[in-house]
Parts: C-alpha cells; structure tokens; sequence
C-alpha cells in the first residue's frame, strides 16, 4: 500500500502537469505510449510470437507525435499510410530466414499500435479541443477514480469473484465501488464547473460519466484478459505498487477514445 501510495503521488504530479501544460502533455502521452507499446510486444514475445518491434514502436510513437503538432494528415493520406504499412510489414516477414506463425506476428503487431498508440493519442485529441482542459481533467479525473474505487472496495468488501478466469483478485463488489465512486467524482466535478445548470446539461453529463464509469472497467479487465494469456501479473515494473505504464493507462485507453467520440458528437 505505501508503494501504491507513493506512485498515486508521482502519477498525480504527472497528470497535473501534462493536462495544464500543453506541451507536457505531448512528452507525457508520447513516453507513455512507448512503454506501453514496450510492455505490450514483451507480453506477447514471451508466448514465442516474433514481432516486428522496431517499426511497431516507430510508428507507434509517431502517431502521438503527429497528433501533437497537428499535422493536417488528410483521410486519402491517412489510407495510404496505412496501406505503406501493412505492405511494409508484410515485405519484412518475407524477408525472414525462417517462417514461424506469420500471421499472428503481423496482427499482434499492427493491434499493439492499434490498442494503444492510436487509442492513447485521443487523449491528446481532446486536450485540443476548445475546452479541451477541462474536460481532459474530467476524463482522467472520472476513469482513475473509477480505477481507485474498485481498489480500495475490492480490498475492504471483496468477496465476489468478478471474471476469476481473467482476473482472481476483481470482485463484484470491487467493480460496484468503483462505478459509484466514478459516479460521485463526476457529478461532483461538473457542479463545480457549472455544467448542472439545465435539466438537459445535468442529463448529458450524466450519462457520459455512466458511460466512463463503465468503459474504465471493462479497459481494465481487457488488460487483465492480455495479462492472463501472457501469463505475467504486471506488464512492467516501473511504478511500485501499480506495476507498468500499461497497466496505469489501461483503462484510459479505452475511455478516451469512448469520450472523444461523444463530445464531438454531442457538442458537449
């Protein structure tokens, strides 16, 4: 618990100053992206799938880089990027000595960019936006405290297993703490910012911390789904108590893209 207390401080220090500074925030989500993508392709080499790391890691810290300066990457140039690509990995495998399971070397890869450098980036999406600091604060602020509720309810009132096959420790009662405590911080945090004026403001906010509260969770045990099949208990060891950048980012991975996607689309 001291260490999870000690590395709880260090990431808040981190968070605060990658969403209030800008620029930060590029270095912050582009490092995380890399470790992440690290941990993750180390994950899977240790079930014996050769991957293209490398250029996996290339591309995958480009993508944040990219967004980060607003590079304006049209969707035709996008396509062909993608196209270059895939066609480039695949030229790499053909170059192999060896042929030794091809294609789950070439979707592990391309999904480890996929999960986490094009997902993560959004984060960086929505700091862009026009109120893009708040609601970065909203977002980081309802998914971990999600994350710490289910922790703290699970450790106190746990009883229930959750998914045992995918994660032993989660308990049901873990996951209803951390919903409700996701539920609380956000309706908290939007009084404060003044967004329960109207009846239609309050509904709108509302479900989108249901919305968080939920995908935060299932962020985690997706995570934990990875973890269980590479048969390791943390992706890395960086922060004490907590384990890997991608077991601290795992459930924002999943929300921040959910969010970015409602915003935009609901003009919130």
């Amino acid at each position: 618990m001291t260490e999870r207390i000690f590395s709880t401080i260090v990431l808040t220090v981190i968070s605060l100053a990658g969403i209030v500074y800008y620029p930060a925030c590029g270095i912050i989500v582009s490092l995380f992206t890399l470790v992440g993508l690290y941990e993750f392709f180390y994950m899977v080499e240790k079930k014996g799938v050769v991957l293209f790391k490398p250029l996996g890691l290339l591309v995958g810290v480009l993508i944040p880089i990219t967004i980060y300066w607003r590079f304006p990457v049209k969707e035709g140039l996008q396509f062909s990027f993608a196209v270059l690509g895939l066609f480039l990995l695949f030229m790499m495998e053909l170059t192999k000595k060896e042929t030794h399971q091809p294609i789950l070397s070439l979707s592990a890869t391309v999904f480890g960019v996929i999960y986490i450098s094009w997902c993560f980036s959004f984060v960086l999406r929505i700091r862009q936006l026009p109120n893009g600091l708040m609601q970065t604060i909203f977002l980081v602020l309802v998914t971990k405290s999600s994350d710490i509720g289910a922790y703290l309810w699970g450790k106190t009132f746990g009883k229930s297993p959750l998914f045992e096959r995918v994660s032993p420790k989660k308990s049901l009662e873990g996951a209803v703490g951390g919903f409700f405590t996701s539920l609380v911080v956000g309706v908290i945090f939007s009084f404060f910012l003044g967004s329960l004026a109207s009846l239609e403001k309050f509904l709108g906010n509302f479900f989108l911390i249901i919305i968080i509260a939920i995908i935060a969770q299932l962020g985690d045990l997706f995570e934990s789904l990875i973890k269980r099949d590479c048969e390791v208990k943390d992706s890395g060891k960086i922060f004490p108590g907590m384990g890997g950048a991608l077991d601290v980012i795992d459930s924002i991975i999943f929300t921040a893209p959910t969010f970015y996607l409602y915003v935009t689309m609901m003009k919130w």
